[in-house]
């Protein structure tokens, strides 16, 4: 089966887009969320879309997938041709596929039921299975899956699941092929993967859009990056143009010369360590760790995924029961079994998962921010409304959360105003060691730069914060000092100028003697 038209190498020859947009515009409530945007999308090129959430990515999205009209005055083009798309069976059959971060798929399908659904091929009015199989089994093999037309869906990972989606897309005959934040919730070796078959569709001559918040990743792949803003396209740059610098300045309008906030004068050094970790371990997935946490200090934990990052985390907080090792804050052991314990010692851990494990949704900002401490409010079994209201007003100031009130759902808010509602929550609690483990994940640029600022603004008033990070440049940016894990195990610590990205992966991979670890 072929993957693109034929008339695509007709098309770059003439230098016609197979994707244009004219002045398309979208209102909602009297509220014009996109306003007059034009860009172009050609065969055999990969275009990233970058913007911060709300800037109109996701609207423009969803016009040339049908699913949103935009309003009258714009033109669609396709191939060089006027589209009418009114609806999402109409994009398809203009070969306009998307992929989107929520994964819309059938778990108690097959791969082939999944691919034709929708278009099930029949025999004598009943489904015929056997030809559906057939009819995927050489696309899912130049595609390169491990998996066969007859797997369940319920039976693979997300990495998997996914190449499901874009095989369906392929088998419609897609020609421009959207790919929303599609490594969110991969591993470095399947994002390998997927990167492998994009370039792979890219020379076959689609059109491929990229929506993605990881200056990596835009950096590895793009060859050309548009860039939306409040709803206008402001810019669009050339392969030979690209730099994280000239992306984030149009991003948010203005020059991030200082894009990470660090000020490593405020560590304490001669200090007593306010955290000490003594061959702590689960004797499984961390192996007998020891390290030291100063007050006022960013230490960044890096590794590759897997490495033990997340779990030592969990270690120190009481989320996962240890078999050995000591914990101590301001040189007192503690006796931490849960997590209550840690909160109550003054750690406090921020989850990467902030959606399962750290939030609820459709609860307001103001509870959720006072769900920690709900208690210090309550007299005689009554709480005390006004108190709450107190708390969650400073933490709306002093975190800038952006939301239409207090009393919003944090399920409506943007990814990073939900990170800096759960940040409120563990400040609330009055910690002296702070764990951030992923903390910018599924966050745009403005969004990190706000957090930036929090964890800087909190080590000045000498808190101890662990940041957790797969960010290479974040790990680098804001730690004051980094520690590598690799397969479990502690490989090394680096500090001022050795922390580069060739010394943490050398450690992470073990290419690297391990430096001494500094008590």
């Amino acid at each position: 089966m072929a993957l693109a038209h034929q008339t695509t190498s007709e098309m770059q020859e003439n230098n016609t887009p197979l994707l244009h947009v004219a002045g398309i515009s979208k209102t909602f409530s009297g509220i014009k969320v996109l306003k007059d945007v034009s860009l172009s999308a050609y065969g055999g090129e990969i275009l990233a879309l970058m913007g911060e959430n709300g800037a109109g990515k996701s609207t423009l999205m969803k016009i040339l997938s049908g699913a949103y009209t935009a309003d009258p005055g714009g033109e669609i083009r396709i191939g060089g041709e006027v589209a009418r798309i009114t609806n999402p069976a109409s994009a398809r059959a203009l070969g306009v596929g998307i992929i989107y971060q929520e994964l819309a798929l059938a778990p108690n399908l097959t791969v082939a039921e999944n691919i034709h659904l929708g278009s099930e091929l029949r025999k004598g009015g009943m489904i015929d299975r056997s030809a559906m199989n057939e009819a995927c089994r050489e696309l899912l093999r130049e595609l390169g899956a491990p998996f066969g037309p007859e797997d369940k869906l319920s039976t693979m990972s997300v990495a998997e699941q996914q190449l499901v989606e874009i095989a369906r897309a392929l088998h419609r005959d897609v020609r421009i092929l959207v790919l929303d934040e599609p490594t969110t919730a991969l591993s470095a070796r399947e994002t390998d993967r997927l990167f492998a078959l994009i370039r792979q569709l890219r020379a076959k001559g689609l059109a491929l859009i990229y929506i993605s918040h990881r200056m990596d990743e835009i950096d590895e792949l793009a060859d050309r990056v548009s860039v939306l803003r409040d709803g206008a396209h402001v810019g669009t740059l050339e392969k030979h143009e690209l730099s994280s610098a000239r992306i984030v300045s149009l991003m948010v309008g203005r020059d991030l010369s200082s894009f990470y906030e660090k000020d490593g004068d405020h560590v304490r050094h001669d200090a007593a360590p306010i955290l000490q970790v003594e061959g702590l371990t689960d004797g499984k997935r961390v192996q007998p760790v020891s390290f030291v946490l100063r007050p006022g200090e960013v230490l960044g934990i890096a590794g590759l995924v897997g490495a033990g990052r997340t779990e030592l985390a969990r270690l120190v907080f009481g989320a996962d029961p240890k078999v050995a090792g000591t914990i101590s804050l301001d040189s007192r052991k503690l006796d931490i079994r849960s997590p209550r314990d840690a909160l109550a010692a003054g750690i406090a851990y921020l989850t990467e998962d902030r959606k399962a494990l750290g939030l609820f949704l459709d609860m307001s900002c103001s509870g959720n921010i006072n769900l920690g401490v709900v208690e210090r409010d309550a007299r005689l079994g009554v709480l005390d409304h006004g108190k709450g209201r107190t708390r969650a007003t400073g933490s709306f100031a002093a975190l800038r959360i952006k939301a239409q009130n207090m009393l919003t759902n944090v399920g409506g808010l943007s990814g990073g105003n939900q990170q800096k509602v759960l940040l409120g929550r563990l400040l609330e609690t009055g910690p002296k060691v702070l764990i951030l483990d992923e903390p910018t994940r599924g966050v745009d640029i403005g969004a990190k730069t706000e957090i930036y600022r929090i964890i800087n603004d909190l080590a000045a008033q000498g808190l101890g914060i662990i940041v957790i990070s797969s960010e290479m440049a974040e790990i680098i940016g804001v730690s004051d000092r980094v520690l590598v894990m690799r397969e479990g195990h502690l490989t090394g610590e680096l500090t001022g100028d050795e922390i580069t990205q060739e010394a943490i992966m050398s450690l992470a991979v073990g290419l690297a003697a391990a430096p001494s670890i500094a008590a």
